[in-house]
C-alpha cells in the first residue's frame, strides 16, 4: 500500500496482485469414486456426488479449459435430455445438473459430468465468474 499527496490531500494507492484480480478455480473429478472436488485457492470448498460416463472412454480424462456456457441447455443427441446449468469443457463434454439424482456416484453418464440440480448451479455460478481461472481436470 502506497500514499501519496495531492494538493495537501492524502490519497492510498492500493496495488492489486494478480492473484487478487480473480479466484483460480479446479474442479477435480474422480471416475473411481464418482466424486467432484470444486478447490478455490488451493483449498476445497465442496466435494459432491457426481455421475461419469457409464464407460471410461466416455468420460476423457485429462485437463481443460471452460469452452462455453449453457443456462438452459438441451441436449440434441440424446433425446432433447435437460442439462440444466451446463458448463462445456470438451466438445459435447460438459458438467451439468440432472433429473436422475438417485444415480449420483455411480457411472450413469454418457460421457457428460452430472450432478446434482442445485449443485450444479451453485459450480455454474462460481465457474461464471472466473471462467478464465477456471479448469476441468479429469481422472480415473
Amino acid at each position: 500500500m502506497k500514499a501519496l499527496v495531492f494538493a495537501g490531500v492524502a490519497a492510498v494507492l492500493l496495488m492489486v496482485s494478480p492473484a487478487m484480480a480473480g479466484s483460480d478455480i479446479k474442479v477435480v473429478v474422480s471416475k473411481s469414486t464418482q466424486t467432484m472436488r470444486v478447490v478455490k485457492d488451493g483449498a476445497t470448498i465442496y466435494t459432491w456426488p457426481v455421475s461419469t460416463g457409464a464407460r471410461d472412454r466416455w468420460t476423457p480424462n485429462g485437463t481443460f479449459k471452460v469452452q462455453s456456457f449453457s443456462k438452459h441447455h438441451r441436449s440434441s443427441r440424446y433425446n432433447n435430455a435437460p442439462m440444466p446449468h451446463s458448463i462445456f469443457f470438451n466438445g459435447n463434454i460438459a458438467a451439468h445438473g440432472t433429473f436422475q439424482e438417485n444415480l449420483l456416484g455411480q457411472r450413469a453418464s454418457k460421457g457428460c459430468v452430472r450432478l446434482s440440480r442445485d449443485n450444479a448451479r451453485t459450480l455454474y455460478e462460481l465457474v461464471e465468474k472466473n471462467r478464465s481461472g477456471t479448469v476441468f481436470v479429469i481422472q480415473s
